[in-house]
């Protein structure tokens, strides 16, 4: 029998039976790392979220909790809320340097700086980009300082000790007007924003342009960053920056309305979004059309309160019901409402569907058929 194995071993071109073994142990060892490969492949592409989801769940455990809020809410005075925070080891050291407000945009800030420092390398980006907002929010806070005449002391006052600018900022603190601040951005990404918004800075008289420049920026590099998202983690990202968008722009729509502007004024300061190829085809036009149809429906509400509503048309009665609508449906989305880009764009066609499809004319006309509610 084993003359025979021996034999059969040697027709096969093998010198002896050890080598025969040897080769069926290789094979079994290939086999075995690839079913272990396989195996743990989902914990490996995990693996870059375990450290940040660990730190943020230890974080979102020293939130407040109900009965710590109602505490806070029943405080008498200012003093007696930055009292309780010096309790609070997350806000006692902001607490005790800053006056309040300062103090909390001080410990968000750091808040941002974590996540910046422990994302994932595929979200890092993103992040790092969410950081700038404090170098936004300081160059906004230099820019009405100036504008307002505020002195040096007064200034710094307002600024927020984190972002990329806060060791230049004594350049910025120095300069005596808004074209010094943006000659002292030189060398950076922010000189050429401003500069090319002066223009309209100096032809308006208002500082609007200046800020929504500077927050274009910002959010066009955002979408940029998320604009092509390879997994579900990134999908959230997505759709957590497309809300920001939509809030930032509604943020400028009444900003305008304060400042006496028509919509149309204030539109090439808005973020258009996702691009085209990143998202639905239909999301630029739908976003212009709604921001477009809020603003309408926000002046007639003030022209109802003059003239009385039975003054209006049956049109103007359409773009009241339809503002009343937007801020229920769409502006009041609550923190754990996960609506996705293509939820969003859906709920959006539905508020449309309440004005006369011949208002739509920020839509392109071949987009009407295709999501209009009417149509399905």
């Amino acid at each position: 029998m084993a003359e025979n194995i021996a034999a059969l071993i040697g027709s096969m071109g093998f010198s002896s039976p050890e080598v025969v073994i040897g080769l069926l142990f290789l094979v079994l060892a290939v086999i075995g790392a690839v079913i272990v490969v396989v195996s743990i492949r989902p914990v490996l592409e995990f693996y870059p979220y375990t450290s940040p989801n660990a730190r943020v769940r230890a974080r979102r455990g020293r939130l407040f909790d109900e009965k710590q809020l109602s505490e806070i809410v029943e405080a008498d005075t200012v003093d007696e809320v930055k009292n309780y925070l010096r309790g609070v080891p997350e806000y006692a050291e902001y607490v005790e340097k800053y006056p309040l407000e300062k103090a909390l945009d001080s410990q968000l800030a750091e808040t941002h700086d974590l996540l910046a420092r422990i994302a994932p390398d595929d979200v890092k980006e993103t992040f790092e980009i969410l950081l700038s907002r404090w170098d936004i929010s300081n160059l906004k806070s230099i820019l009405i300082a100036k504008e307002a005449g505020l002195t040096r002391k007064e200034t710094e006052n307002l600024l927020i000790p984190f972002g990329e600018l806060k060791d230049s900022s004594d350049k910025l603190l120095d300069a005596k007007n808004i074209e010094e601040v943006v000659n002292a951005l030189e060398g950076t990404e922010y000189a050429q924003v401003l500069e090319d918004a002066m223009p309209e800075y100096q032809k308006m008289g208002m500082l609007l342009p200046l800020e929504a420049a500077l927050d274009k920026n910002y959010l066009d590099k955002l979408v940029r960053s998320v604009a092509n998202p390879a997994d579900d983690n990134s999908k959230l990202l997505q759709s957590y920056i497309g809300t920001l968008v939509d809030t930032t722009n509604l943020k400028i729509i009444l900003r305008a309305k304060v400042d006496g502007l028509k919509y149309d004024e204030v539109q090439s300061y808005m973020s258009g979004g996702i691009g085209e190829g990143q998202t639905r085809e239909d999301h630029s036009g739908v976003s212009d059309q709604l921001y477009s149809a809020y603003a309408e429906g926000r002046e007639l509400r003030d022209l109802m309160a003059v003239v009385g509503e039975e003054a209006l048309t049956e049109r103007d009665r359409k773009f009241l019901k339809f503002a009343d609508e937007f801020e229920k449906q769409f502006i009041t989305q609550t923190r754990d409402e996960d609506r996705s880009i293509e939820e969003t764009l859906t709920l959006g066609w539905e508020l449309l569907a309440l004005l006369p499809k011949a208002e739509l004319k920020r839509v392109r006309e071949e987009h009407i058929p295709k999501y209009h509610p009417e149509y399905k």
